[in-house]
């Protein structure tokens, strides 16, 4: 049976750098709603509609008299619709390039579906007045949509093969084991986010946002100490991919990683004793997206993966129009 992207397969043949410059603008609109979900948050916008799908009960758009706050909410919603747009090109580009990559193609419609439960988990933080652990699982899983979409990304610069490792198993499993410590530091970060000074809106005196319900001073220790330790074993990488001659993208990928994690390491410092302003949690979200990638960007840099014995290479479409 014909589908429509089976018959677009056979008119649009992109070219490999095409389909990567897909995949990379589905990460970086990944991490575009990351931030956008952040603004709503630290505006106070988070009930600026106050009901889902729609905005409110009569309208599914904002109305006058519900201010700003309903146009920034309204506007994240409407974000999510580019977020789609992006991957959707991405899934397109894979599908219809020469050979056809199935496992890039599936990852897209995995990023689509992890959209689809994000708007609805969205969706219930607002219908559970913003329940903070329904917010913290807003984010968690907004990093797992940014990280397979890294995941597609650096799949689309890798052939079909299987993979072979450039380093000795134990340092291919430490990079794991960072990544696995930068991505508790992020989940510790929304829960001191949800227990700290911006609950997403302001409320109402009968019914005031919900926060979570544990010490905000000792979530905020525990989550500085897991950023010592994210940064003491970095730094314990950066020595070992050294020692061992780990191929030279690996050990500028861990450098790039300790950049990041220095600078939002200082951000986190300052936001904690100026009383977390709006401007510098922002900054701080967006520093953990990008510290999340740059962790998870690692492991890629220590295989490679060829084409399998046999593939067809791909062929460029001026020259398969021609044949």
């Amino acid at each position: 049976m014909r589908t429509p992207t089976s018959l677009l397969a056979d008119r649009w043949h992109p070219t490999a750098e095409t389909v990567r410059r897909a995949t990379l603008a589905a990460v970086v609109m990944s991490v575009v709603i990351v931030i956008t979900g952040g603004a709503v948050r630290l505006t106070a916008s988070g009930l600026g509609c106050t009901t889902w799908p729609s905005c409110t009960g009569e309208s599914l758009t904002p109305t006058p008299a519900m201010g700003v706050h309903g146009i920034i909410e309204f506007t994240n919603r409407m974000l999510t619709y580019v977020l789609c747009a992006a991957i959707g090109w991405a899934t397109l580009a894979a599908r219809c390039a020469r050979p056809w990559r199935r496992g890039l193609t599936r990852l897209g419609w995995a990023q689509f579906w992890l959209v689809v439960s994000n708007a609805v988990i969205g969706g219930l933080s607002v219908l559970t007045h913003l329940n903070p652990y329904v917010v913290a699982l807003h984010m968690v899983a907004a990093m797992g949509l940014v990280w397979v979409a890294v995941l597609m990304w650096e799949r689309s610069k890798e052939g079909d093969g299987a993979p072979r490792p450039l380093v000795a198993r134990p340092i291919l499993q430490l990079s794991r084991v960072l990544v696995l410590v930068v991505g508790l530091l992020v989940l510790a970060g929304t829960l001191v986010t949800g227990a700290g000074h911006h609950p997403g809106s302001s409320g109402t005196l009968d019914k005031p946002v919900r926060r979570i319900m544990l010490d905000y001073d000792r979530l905020a220790q525990a989550h500085a100490d897991l950023a010592f330790v994210a940064v003491g074993l970095t730094i314990a990488v950066v020595f070992v991919f050294a020692a061992v001659k780990a191929p030279p993208a690996a050990r500028a990928r861990v450098r790039d990683l300790m950049a990041v994690l220095l600078l939002q390491g200082l951000l986190g410092f300052v936001q904690y004793f100026t009383d977390a302003p709006e401007v510098m949690v922002g900054v701080h979200m967006l520093g953990a997206a990008l510290t999340w990638i740059a962790a998870l960007r690692i492991p890629f840099a220590l295989r490679e993966r060829t084409e399998p014995t046999g593939a067809v290479p791909a062929v460029p479409a001026p020259q398969a129009a021609a044949v």
